[in-house]
């Protein structure tokens, strides 16, 4: 191996997305086919006997670039020195639940892992939110770990960007490799917005080739919304190969760079108020990447319709955020 391995942080690694994504970061599907891991997987007490049963796979498994694992309850003997954390693990809401009670059990959880990031990371340690709410949580993260500088703070919206991709490929009969420049504005939630006014098919304007503003403004956002949904009625289970995917996908665009030929993906990160949006909040923005560094996409042109839907989800944002405070409050 001529490369140092890097240490990378998988939470919730037991569970569905963390069983799909051990695997791929082992591959290198995360980091590139030349960068050794050292894989760090967290869980809590009760799935220790199911984490060991992952790692027992992983060295089965004989991944050539696999130079290391720790398997884990214990949040600190996790975070010690990792370069890169995928936070998969989180408190989902049950029936009957209210939002609050969601929202102080998630804060609960990030508030302590954010403690043990802060005291063991890697200096320049680069963090992913997975768990919903995974703006706020991702919020709450970096506000409980001050010296992980803010913007190496960010939550998943690439699972949404590849959703609209499909949809568009799909819809076009376009090798998804063809279809460029979709958005994700906002929230990882039902309020986010997809839009297509800069998307490009095989080059030409998405609008153009697909020809259906109806559908385009209608059942394309609709879908791409409710995607997560949709896949729990038909599997049983939520999305976890495809968000497994698009988490690798998020880091190694972030690590590696974004190809050099004006195309961008989306990504949850610390607003600047950037086209309107609040400031303060994790808000989900074109972006490009060079060495190791995001930067949100300026000067696209936003229409009335488009502005409209993006205030509308960065006021749900300021609304999640009100109450996670609310809830540190309260812890």
């Amino acid at each position: 191996m001529s490369k140092a391995p890097k240490r990378v942080l998988v939470t919730g690694a037991a569970g569905q997305i963390g069983y799909a994504i051990c695997p791929m970061i082992a591959r290198g599907a995360m980091l590139g086919p030349d960068q050794p891991v050292i894989l760090h997987m967290l869980d809590i007490e009760p799935a220790k006997t199911a984490l060991e049963g992952v790692r027992m796979e992983l060295v089965d498994a004989s991944y050539p670039l696999l130079a290391g694992i720790v398997a884990t309850t214990d949040a600190e003997e996790a975070c010690k020195g990792v370069d890169v954390a995928v936070m998969v693990g989180g408190f989902p809401r049950k029936a009957g639940m209210e939002r609050k009670d969601v929202m102080s059990k998630n804060v609960a959880i990030y508030k302590a892992q954010a403690a043990a990031l802060e005291k063991g990371a890697a200096p320049g340690c680069k963090v992913v939110v997975v768990a919903n709410p995974a703006n706020t949580n991702s919020l709450i993260l970096g506000e409980n770990a001050p010296s992980i500088p803010k913007e190496n703070i960010t939550c998943l919206t690439r699972l949404d960007h590849n959703r609209a991709l499909g949809q568009l490929s799909e819809r076009s009969a376009t090798h998804v490799s063809k279809v460029k420049n979709a958005i994700i504005w906002g929230n990882h939630s039902s309020t986010q917005y997809p839009d297509v006014n800069h998307a490009t098919i095989d080059g030409k304007p998405a609008r153009e080739v697909i020809g259906d503003d109806a559908y385009l403004d209608g059942e394309f956002v609709s879908c791409v919304q409710q995607r997560g949904a949709a896949i729990i009625k038909a599997r049983g289970l939520s999305s976890a190969l495809s968000a497994a995917s698009s988490a690798c996908d998020h880091i190694r665009d972030w690590v590696l760079g974004t190809p050099a030929d004006g195309s961008w993906v989306s990504m949850g990160v610390y607003s600047d108020g950037s086209y309107g949006a609040p400031k303060g909040v994790i808000y989900s923005f074109p972006v490009t990447c060079k060495d190791g560094q995001w930067s949100i996409v300026q000067g696209l042109s936003i229409d009335e319709a488009s502005a409209t839907k993006m205030k509308a989800t960065g006021e749900e944002l300021v609304e999640e955020k009100a109450l996670a405070m609310e809830c540190l409050a309260d812890a």
